[in-house]
This record gives structure tokens, sequence and C-alpha cells, in this order.
């Protein structure tokens, strides 16, 4: 045996049956070992025998039932950016014919004409607008799966089809049966079309995150060889290359420091503010930024190999397996299809055999597919799912993946980074024992001069206590990994670490040791500084908790969700945070793919929700069953997740498990509305009171009933943007 596998990219599929429709044919073909397609992520891996099959007959396969199939990521998204643009043009194209057709069956402004032009633009929608239902639907009959696509086609096809007879040979039918029903054939591909379009829309955002991944990593390297640098693509290094990193640049491999030290942004793989010192024989990773300093680094990884790429691809696998919700009424429709086309032939032929009339006999068969069509059944979910999109963006929620309602209700565990998610993501300056204005002043003259969030921190803090005069005489040298040290009016000011100041001769006082190690032991963090060799005080640093962050852990407990810290700070940190906050799980000092880990394990207990906005949390966002990114994140972040907190207030993660909530309510009743409508009115069109009662359903009251069930879904999903969460 010769196993290979094969890896493609498979464009227009629209709904998760596609994709089991693609899993069962292809496996159906002699060699093939084992299947896996994702609708998420429009991606198939296909493991078989080339001595049986090759991967031309297994592409040929999937082409044969109408999707696309490209080999490389770019081809795949122009394929999707297509598609979604037809999509959306077929659902306004949809959309405005349904307003001027309902327009037109209310006031027939033109007469016996009116019937003429509303058939011409039924027509455009239902030929235009509706071919992917009927494409699909082909396909889906072809494989023996009946999803809504098999609905929509069926009941649209019937009301259509009944309206052109009509329209055409109407001298032929009974006054009493002679309606048309074109209203409800494109009223029915336009409310279905909005939903495909909403679920399409998200899905095309799936792979954002990885592109946005990719580019952080510079393009460009400084290599040093034989003594000269020069220029060279990134792409292109190699283990043992010597690499030169400047000030302000990016970092564009994972190695080694073998000459010199800097301050480096790593926020984007630990999600903490303060830059890190590094320096020799430390290891530095692709993608983080040097604030300061000048390094040499020896390349030990192949670009494919560093932590970005890891991530990256760890990311592309988290995103294939996260599948979508699969829709209660697809699951249904397997068995409701079957059993409306069987009930319109049974009707068929029983009237015919006892009125011995065949246009009655054909007109109650048509009355069944009518009543059934599946307007209210396609209508419950898309429409709940609009108002609950609406509702949520009037509060500050964005769903960017309505699908997450559905799971939202079933949380058991919420996750949460902590810097930027809990916390402002801010070092502010707590409290300082320099007491002196005029020292405050000089050393605000100092800070001034540097770019360093420390120095912010503290220029913020002074400046509300002091003047700030600009003085020529200043001047700054920052020593990364340090402090800074400058001179000013004559004076000699250093700002840093215990250690800076003692290299320079200056001693800290025990009562300013103590109250900078009792600071420390709460998770902040201490500076000290020095005027003329003296020292004058310590300023204590933090990252100060969001206002909001502590109710709303309350409330997920009163929920009976447990609330876990999940942070790549250090664990004193992280327990002061955790001990405020009321929180009693922590997992602290852990990197992406370590977090990554944790909300594994964690979803093996039960669902998990995730609420992070660094880069570093891209990999938790997508793996979590619900991921939740802040507005104020990184990109990545907000691309990866599921829902983006517009306003960045935590308080709206509360409102949005109880908007979930209500959602699933209203989609649960819509859809018990719309299947008792069917259950009633079925047997009514099929004449099932006739013999008893002499009551036989015309398509004229199939119709009128039909389009009251879809009034009574409509009313019962706008419901919830009136709803108070």
């Amino acid at each position: 045996m010769s196993n290979k596998t094969l890896k493609i990219n498979i464009s227009g599929m629209t709904c998760v049956n596609c994709s089991n429709a693609v899993e069962k044919v292809t496996k159906k073909l002699p060699g093939v070992e084992g299947v896996n397609v994702s609708f998420a992520s429009s991606k198939g891996e296909f493991v078989y025998d080339a001595n049986l099959v090759n991967e031309d007959e297994i592409i040929s396969k999937i082409k044969r039932l109408g999707y696309g199939v490209t080999a490389d990521a770019k081809a795949l998204e122009e394929a999707k950016t297509k598609e979604l643009l037809a999509l959306k043009n077929r659902l306004v194209v949809a959309g405005i014919i349904t307003v001027i057709v309902m327009f037109l069956h209310k006031t027939p402004i033109l007469g016996d004409l009116t019937i003429y032009l509303t058939f011409v633009l039924a027509s455009i929608v239902q030929f235009y607008s509706g071919a992917p239902f009927y494409r699909h639907a082909y396909g889906a009959l072809a494989n023996k799966n009946y999803d809504m696509n098999v609905l929509v086609a069926l009941g649209t096809t019937a009301a259509y089809g009944y309206s052109v007879a009509v329209m055409l040979f109407g001298k032929f039918f009974p006054e009493t049966m002679r309606f048309d029903y074109f209203d409800g054939a494109v009223m029915i591909i336009a409310f279905v079309s909005l939903g495909k379009y909403l679920e399409e829309r998200s899905k095309s955002k799936a792979t954002d995150a990885l592109k946005k991944l990719m580019d952080l990593s510079p393009k460009n390297a400084t290599l040093l060889k034989d003594g000269k640098e020069s220029e060279v693509l990134a792409s292109s290094l190699k283990p043992e290359d010597i690499v030169i990193v400047k000030s302000g640049e990016g970092i564009p491999c994972d190695g080694i420091i073998i000459e010199g030290d800097a301050e480096i942004d790593t926020s984007m793989i630990t999600g903490e503010p303060l830059p890190v010192h590094k320096s020799l024989n430390e290891e530095v990773v692709a993608g983080t930024i040097l604030k300061t300093g000048f390094i040499k680094i020896k390349v030990t990884k192949f670009p494919s190999q560093t932590l970005l790429s890891t991530i990256v691809s760890l990311l592309s696998e988290a995103q294939n397996q996260k599948m979508p919700i699969g829709r209660i009424a697809d699951r249904v429709s397997n068995i409701f299809v079957p059993s409306v086309i069987f009930i319109s032939i049974i009707t068929l032929f029983s009237w015919w055999f006892i009125s011995g009339n065949t246009l009655v006999a054909f007109l109650a068969s048509v009355s069944v597919l009518i009543i059934s069509c599946p307007c209210a059944l396609g209508l419950a979910t898309p429409i709940a799912i609009v108002s609950a999109v609406g509702k949520g963006a009037s509060m500050g929620i964005l769903l960017k993946n309505p699908e997450v309602l559905e799971i939202m209700k079933d949380v058991k565990y919420a996750v949460f980074d902590k810097t930027g998610t809990l916390t402002k993501g801010e070092i502010s300056v707590s409290s300082t024992s320099v007491e002196s204005v005029e020292d405050l002043r000089l050393i605000a003259q100092i800070e001034a001069r540097s770019e360093h969030p420390i120095s912010k921190a503290v220029l913020d803090y002074v400046k509300n206590s002091v003047s700030l005069s600009s003085s020529s005489e200043v001047s700054v040298k920052v020593i990364p990994g340090r402090g800074i040290e400058g001179a000013v009016e004559g004076k000699t000011i250093l700002i840093g670490s215990v250690a800076f100041l003692s290299e320079n001769g200056v001693k800290v006082s025990a009562g300013t040791l103590e109250k900078m190690q009792e600071a420390q032991d709460e998770g902040k963090g201490a500076i000290v500084a020095s005027i003329d060799g003296k020292e004058v005080g310590y300023f204590a640093l933090e990252d100060s908790l969001k206002e909001e962050a502590k109710d709303l852990i309350l409330e997920l407990k009163k929920s009976g969700i447990t609330p876990i810290m999940l942070t790549g700070d250090n664990e004193k940190t992280a327990k002061n945070i955790a001990n405020k906050l009321g929180i009693e799980t922590i997992f602290a000092e852990v990197l992406p793919q370590e977090k990554l880990e944790k909300i594994k394990e964690l979803q093996k207990k039960g669902r998990v929700l995730f609420v992070g906005d660094g880069i570093n949390d891209s990999l938790s966002l997508k793996q979590a069953d619900i991921g939740i990114a802040l507005n104020s994140g990184s990109d990545i972040a907000k691309d990866a997740g599921d829902i983006v907190l517009i306003g960045n207030d935590l308080t709206l993660v509360q409102r949005a498990l109880n908007l979930s909530r209500r959602t699933m309510r209203t989609i649960k009743q819509n859809l018990f509305w719309a299947f008792i409508y069917n259950i009633i009115g079925i047997p009514l069109a099929a004449g099932a009171l006739y013999p008893t009662f002499g009551l036989l359903l015309t398509p004229k009251y199939a119709g009128m009933a039909m389009s009251i069930s879809s009034v009574t879904v409509v009313l019962n999903a706008l419901r919830l943007k009136l709803a108070k969460l």
C-alpha cells in the first residue's frame, strides 16, 4: 500500500451539508482511506492509496459536485471573494424585487397586466437569485442528503410553477383557484439568501488572522557575512546565519543574541506591555520589536520553524477543527422533505381516485406543496439571528460569527487573559515617595526625553503635580534593562532599578528598599530615582484593574460559570490580580501554544469561553468554543474572535451570554410555530377534513396560511430588539 495525502482548498461550499456531500462522495472512490473536509476553512484533506486512485480523480469528483478546487490560499481567497460578491448581488436583486412584487401583489396598478410584470420580476429572482439553491439541491439529492436547499428549491418551484400555470391557463382553473403566489416564492429566496450571506461573510474572515500574523514578521533582514552587511529576504535565512537588528526594527528570525543588548517589545507573544531586556546568549523570536539597543543574532531555526510560524500553523489547525453548528432545520429537513413529497403524491392519487377529477387532484397536491413551502422554517433561524446581531450591535457587541449564539448558553468555563482584558494594559504610577516638587520637576524633564513606556507613565503622573518647563540643557541616555541617565540644569539624574543606581555609586535607603519590596510582593513594579548621587525616592508601577471586571466575575459565578485567568505574566502579579477579582484558578507564565493546550484541556470538561485582546491570544480565541475579543486589542485577535466588544466594556460579556439565551429561546419558538403550522396545515391542504366537514383548503388559503406563519415568525424574532439584557 502506498498512502499519500492530498490537501486542497474547496470553494463554493455554502453549508455544512456541502462539506458532508464532498466527504460522502469521495469516500466512495476506491483507494480513498480517509477524508476530512472543513466547511469553516474551505479545506479538504484526503488520504488515499496511490495504486488505486490518483489526485486528478479525487479533484474531478469534487468538481462534478459543483465546487471549485484551488491549490493555493491566494486562489481560494480570490474565489471566495467572488462568491461573496455574487451572493451579495443576488441578495440585493432579490430584496429589491421582493419589495416591488409584494407591492404589486397588494396593489395591481396595471390591471390584468400586473401578473405578467410580476412574472418577469419573479423569474429573475427564481432563476438568478435562486440559482445556488437549485444547484446545491441537485447535489444534495444526488447524494441522498435532504437539506434546506432542497426545501427552498421545492417550495419556491411549487409556488412559482403553480403561479405560472394560473397566469397562462387560468381560464381552465376553477374561479376559486385562480391565484398566483409569486410573492411567496420571491420572499422565501430573499430571506434565506440573507441568512446565507450573513454566514458566508463571517466565514470569509476566517483567514484574515493568518494573513496578518504572517505580516508581523519582517520581510527583509540585515545579514552579516564576511564582515559585510547586506539586505536579504527574511525567508532565505537559515540556521547559523548572523543577523543585525537595530532600534525600531522588527526581529526577522528566531535566534540567540551573540553581541549587544536591547529592550524588546514581546507583547505579541506574552501580551505584557513592558519591554523585556535581552542580552548575550538569550533567545529572541521573529516578529518582536527591538525598542532600544543594538544586537547581533545567530539564527537557530528556519523561517518555517519559528514560533510565529508555529502559531500560524496552530491557528490554521484550530480553524479547521471548529465546525459550524448544524442547523436544526437542516437536520429536520432530512425527514420533512421526503415526507412532504410523499404526502403530495398520496394526495394527488387519492383525490384522483376519489373524485375522478385530475385537475382537482393536481391542485390539492400543489396546495400541500405551497402550504409546506419552508418560508417560516427557513426564516426561523436567519431572522432571529438578524435581530440578535442588530440587538448586539446596539449594545456594542459585534457578532462576527452568529452561530456561537447556539452554544454560549452551555458555557462552563470563562477564561480571561490578564493584561488589556481584566486590566487596562497601561503602565501607570500608583504611588511615589518623592515628595519634593522640585525633584519631581527635574525627573519630569528627563522622562520627557524618553519614549520608554515607564518614562511615559512617570511623566503622566508627575505632570499633574508640577508645571513642566523646556530646557535646552537636557541630555538623556537610555541604558537597556537598567534605566535612564540624564543631566538637566547642571544636575545628574538617574532613574531605574536598584542595581542600576548601585552601579553608579548611589546608595538606596533601607526604607525605600522595604517599600519597593512590598510593591513587588503585590505584583507591582518599582523604580528608584536619584539626583546628584542622592536617592530621592521610588515610583510604584502597576497595570490597574478595569472597574467592571470584579462585577463580571461575580455575575459569572452566580450563573454557574467558573472564571479562570490565563496569562503570560509572572505568577506573583497574576495572583495579586486574581485575588482582587475573586478568581481562584490561574495559569501564569504561559506562552501562546501553552494557552492553547490549557483551553483544549478545559474543553474536555465543558464548553469554554475565552476573552482576550492580544496577538498572543489569537490561538486561544480560535480554539475556544466562543472567542470574545476586545475592540482595543490587536486586529489579529479581533479577526480570530467570534465576538468583538466594541466598547471594551467587560460587562458586555454577561450581556452577550444573556443575548445568546434569548436568541436560542426565540429560534426554538420560531421553529415550534413553523412545525405546528405544517402539522396542522398539511393535512388541511391534503383534504383530511373534507370527508367529515366538507372543508378543502385551496391554494389561495394555503398561500395565506403560509404568509401568516411567516409574519408570526418575523414578529416573534423582532421582539429580540426590544429585550432588556
